[in-house]
Formats: structure tokens, sequence, C-alpha cells
């Protein structure tokens, strides 16, 4: 069974929001637009199987983007929703090569027909493209490009993976500490066309606030006290291929405005600079946090929010695919006992067994470095009680017991980050490494 990329266009990001998981609860794939201008550029750069796009929206009419797609590419369907219908409206939609026509407000069982419907009658005359191939695995039928597991999450993730490799579409991917958020970016990046291009990886997290904007855009000889001479950003550095900006929710709104022209415009303007410089560059973004709620608090820019999230991309915790420990079990054996000169070191079952019951709180960098201590201070076989620092507690029976008593997420985040300081015996760097965030954070945290 194919699975198709849908296009959803509106200017509304609420509707986009309900539209994206919506469709997303019937296994397809979303790709979203907030204005006709950003749906044209996804459309020339990337397969997108359907089109479901709103009329009313500010700047260039939703008709416009109707005809547009019917001429241009006329292998794609069309869905129109909208909140203001009309029989003319209706007519000229229709004729305009639309498929079917859905009114606000629709329910999710609407929005599943329609999308079917449409599906059918187009496909009834006009064949489906070919279905895309898997990605071509680089060691082994559990490993692809770097990627280990072969659970279902796993394998759903590495799909969407090959249907943006080639793609010039920017990319938000979410996932807790540890789970390997720059690993997939890389991935994103090396699987296609772009291989030969720049990879530039930031950590927006790990760069003072007061010097990450010149960082990423450079700055003109002057343009500050200490800038003896113009320099240029890492979005200069890139252009042409990809830019990884890991920990985008730690950028300051200062930094977030400047994305968001790069984004809109397509040109990075120095730092004392007037003229700005026109630039192609592909945009992966990462976070652990919220977006969509530090945007409700103001913390992090709505607009930014959904620029970014044109294709949203998560990366399952640890806890959640632990058929795949024993593979990243193998998999960093192999790695360290080369490097450690212990070749015939092996994990005895319980160890083994011990470690799928653990909930891996720091995710697969948690699960390295226990190996990796492991195996130095291991003889010949590393056993249960040699991952006696492993800690002792389900994260879902906490939340549970939190979902029983009604806990807020604070009181949540409280009770987990004790639980860990205790099992640390209150080493803090400890703590902050298994939780995925620093020591600094980890203390701002204690005090409140």
């Amino acid at each position: 069974m194919r699975t198709e990329n849908i296009l959803i266009v509106d200017d509304s990001v609420e509707m986009l929001e309900v539209l994206r998981r919506h469709l997303a609860g019937m296994n397809f794939y979303t790709f979203q637009a907030t204005n006709v201008s950003d749906a044209v550029e996804i459309l020339k750069t990337t397969s997108i199987d359907m089109l479901i796009t709103d009329l009313q929206m500010p700047g260039i009419h939703g008709m416009q983007l109707v005809k547009y797609v019917a001429e241009k590419f006329p292998h794609i369907p069309t869905l129109v929703i909208t909140g203001f219908p009309s029989v003319s409206g209706a007519v000229e939609a229709i004729k305009s090569g639309v498929i079917d026509y859905l009114v606000k407000p629709f329910t999710q069982q609407e929005l599943k027909q329609a999308v079917e419907q449409s599906l059918a009658k187009f496909y009834a005359n006009h064949p489906p493209l070919k279905p895309v191939k898997k990605l071509k695995e680089t060691s082994s039928p559990q490993e692809t490009f770097g990627i280990i597991g072969k659970s279902e999450k796993i394998q759903k993730m590495i799909e969407i993976i090959h249907r943006v490799t080639n793609t010039s579409v920017t990319t938000l991917i979410q996932g807790e500490s540890g789970t390997g958020k720059e690993l997939v970016a890389r991935a994103i990046h090396y699987a296609g066309k772009f291989a030969k291009t720049p990879f530039i990886a930031v950590n927006c997290g790990g760069i003072p606030e007061n010097l990450l904007e010149s960082e990423l855009f450079g700055y003109e000889k002057g343009a500050f006290t200490g800038a003896n001479e113009t320099r240029e950003g890492l979005f200069q550095a890139a252009n042409g291929g990809t830019i990884f900006l890991d920990e985008i929710g730690n950028a300051s709104l200062n930094v977030q405005a400047r994305l968001l022209r790069v984004i809109q415009e397509k040109e990075v303007m120095k730092i004392g600079s007037t003229q700005a410089q026109p630039i192609q560059v592909r945009i992966i973004a990462a976070t652990n946090a919220d977006l969509l709620a530090l945007s409700k608090t103001g913390a992090f820019r709505e607009d930014l929010y959904y620029r970014l999230h044109v294709v949203g991309l998560e990366i399952p915790p640890l806890r959640e695919r632990k058929e795949d420990i024993p593979l990243l079990v193998n998999h960093f054996l192999a790695k360290y006992s080369a490097e450690y000169g212990k070749s015939d070191i092996q994990v005895t079952a319980t160890a083994l067994a011990k470690m799928q019951k653990h909930a891996w709180p720091g995710n697969i960098r948690e699960l390295e470095n226990y190996l990796q201590r492991s195996i130095i201070l291991a003889n010949e076989a590393i056993e249960a009680e040699d991952l006696s620092e492993i800690v002792e507690f389900d994260v879902s029976n906490l939340i549970q017991t939190a979902s029983e008593k009604l806990l807020s997420l604070k009181e949540l985040e409280r009770i987990y980050i004790e639980k860990i300081l205790i099992a640390c015996d209150q080493n803090k760097s400890k703590a902050a490494d298994i939780l995925g965030i620093d020591r600094k954070t980890l203390r701002m945290k204690i005090s409140e």
C-alpha cells in the first residue's frame, strides 16, 4: 500500500496543527505551509501526492494555488477546505481541477472520508506514481545510515528520512536528549543529493547568547567591540548545503527574528551590514523542548515554529523501542571492545535482560556510556552485577503514579529529577548526563 505525502496549506496555524494530527493518525506524511508562496516552493522541491488547501488566505488567494497545481502538477489531486462556502466558489474550484470540497468545521471522520474519496477518484483516472524505494542498508539489515534499530517506530522514522532527503524542505526533529537527533540530521543530509555539499552543525545551546547571532550570520568589521575584521557566519559556510540548528529552543528572540527572515527571504544580513546576501541553505532544526508550548508563553516565535515545522520528525525514546536494545548493545560492544583491546568480551544474558528492563532516561547516550565504562572495567564478560549503577525504576510506573494522583508536569519533573539524584548519590554531573541537560540547567531546576 502506498503512503502519500500530503501538502496542507492554511494561514491558520491552529487548523494546520489539527490537519497534521488527523492526517498523521491516518498514516499520511504531511508537509505544511501557511501561504501560497511557501507551498509553491515545497511543490517545486518535494514529491507531493496530494494537496489540501484553504482558499481564503492573505496575499495570494488559494484558488491561484489550485490553478497553479492543475497546470504545473496535473498528477497531484487537490482537496479544498474552506470556512466560507459558496456555490460559485465550489463551481470555480471544481472547474479548476479540485477533486472534492470540504467545509469547515469538519470531523476527523469527514476529513478521512474526503481524503480517501479524493485519492480514489483521482487514481481511477490517473495511475499512481511508483512507490518509493527503501533506503539502502549500509551495513546490516538493522542499520541504515548509522541509525540502528528494527522496531516499527525506527523503521517509520527512516521512511520519513527517505522522503525528505532529496528535498530542500525545512525539517524539525524532536526528541529527548540522547536519542540521536544530530545522527538523524546527518542521515537526511548524506543519504541523498546533498551529500557532497556542506553540512554545518550548530549547538544553539552551547554558544553564549551574545555570540550566537554573530556566529550564525557573520559580521562586518567594526560592527561591535572586538569585531576587528569582517567574518562570514555559519549560514554563509553552509550555502548550497545544510545547516543543522540543534537545541533551537535556546535561541534568543532576536536570533529567532533573524532566522525567520532567512527562511522567508532566502537571504542573510551580517551584523553591521546594510547589504543582504542571497543564500540557498536547507535548514534542519532539532529540539528536546515543546516549541509549540513555548510559543504560547512568548518564549519562542509561533510563526518561526511553523516555518521550521514544514516536516516534523519525532525520534522515539529508547524506552519505547526496547527491542532495539540488543542491536545497540552489539554495536557498542563491537565498537569499544575493539577500541580498548578487549575483542573477546561478551554481555551475559542476565546483563542484557537487566538492560532491557531499564527505562534509560538518558536514552542511547546513557546506554553507550554504561557500556563503555563496563567494557573498561570488565574482565571476560559484562555481568548483571557490573551494571549495579543502573537506576532501578521504570518511567512508565512513575507516569502511571503521576496520572493516578493527577500531578502536574512540573511536579512529575521534580519527582523524576529527585529519583535520578538519589540513584546517582547526589552526583550532579552524572545526573545531568543521564537527564541529558547541562549542570547549569540542573542547578536551576533544583533551585526551583
